[in-house]
């Protein structure tokens, strides 16, 4: 049996329709199990991934894992976010009969400053590591689907914003990419021991470059505009992030700036081959419609 969770989450559904594709049952854990679609090869535990009496319901009979903590910005910080939603099921796996797990966590390893979500994600792959079972730690370079947020103000007025600038290259993966790779991972039984394994994405792109492919998608200009990180800090408060979630963002968003995703590049990049343009054809595309 596998286990996922999150189910409904970006990255989660992917992997679920992937598992199902596959003819594989799977169980969640869902806070609201009417967010899904009704399947009997789905075997939903009702209740959240931090607690250990719905953690202890949902592990009997499985031997794999997918563990994406979902990052909720209104905690307190980071490590609440990541580490503490992971301690339950890290404290359960050494009594289960679980052997594989798939995390998706960021590049950085062995980043020497503070790197917020990217720091906690990390410390997520360690706590799993520590209790013996074998783990592909998916470490993933910034997400093309993050323009997803941004479509209103591209559709309104041209423009996207980042804390980043515009002529700085940074590589980039497709959530399709991830969740090909971590379905796969979970189908098969064969690997063992504790890995890394960096998506990077095809090619390492600017936002200015960025801005040009969505100008020639759009048929209209589109401009990178960059914030200062007092004005990311501030928007992502006003998103509803907490006061440490909010400097968390801003401790990962300085690293990226500062090479943190650069740190190992020699990741084959075959595995991830989904360009921007691509992307953007095959999701962009259907996004730009619902608005």
């Amino acid at each position: 049996m596998i286990l996922l969770t999150p189910p409904t989450g970006d990255i989660g559904h992917r992997v679920l329709g992937r598992l199902l594709d596959a003819g594989t049952h799977v169980r969640v854990i869902a806070r609201d199990p009417f967010k899904l679609s009704m399947d009997n090869r789905i075997d939903v535990i009702q209740g959240s991934m931090s607690d250990a009496d719905t953690i202890a319901q949902a592990l009997p009979g499985v031997t794999r894992v997918f563990w994406l903590p979902p990052g909720d910005p209104s905690l307190p910080s980071a490590r609440a976010a990541y580490r503490g939603v992971s301690q339950a099921f890290c404290d359960a796996l050494p009594g289960s009969e679980v052997t594989r797990v798939v995390s998706i966590s960021a590049l950085g390893r062995g980043w020497p400053k503070p790197a917020g979500l990217v720091t906690a994600t990390l410390e997520v792959d360690d706590m799993i590591a520590r209790t013996g079972v074998h783990l592909r730690a998916l470490t993933c370079a910034s997400l093309m689907d993050n323009f997803a947020r941004q479509i209103e103000p591209i559709r309104a007025t041209g423009m996207f914003y980042q804390p980043t600038p515009g002529d700085k290259k940074l590589p980039h993966v497709a959530k399709s990419d991830v969740a090909r790779i971590a379905a796969d991972l979970l189908l098969d039984t064969g690997w063992t021991d504790v890995q890394e394994l960096p998506l990077l994405g095809p090619e390492d792109l600017s936002f200015d470059e960025m801005a040009v492919i969505l100008s020639e998608f759009l048929g209209r200009p589109v401009k990178a505009v960059k914030m200062s990180m007092p004005q990311f800090e501030e928007m992502m408060r006003g998103l509803g992030a907490s006061e440490g979630m909010a400097q968390a963002y801003v401790e990962m968003m300085t690293a990226k700036n500062e090479g943190i995703d650069t740190l190992d590049m020699t990741a084959s990049r075959r595995t991830t081959p989904t360009t921007f343009r691509e992307w953007c054809d095959q999701e962009f595309r259907a996004l730009i419609g619902e608005i």
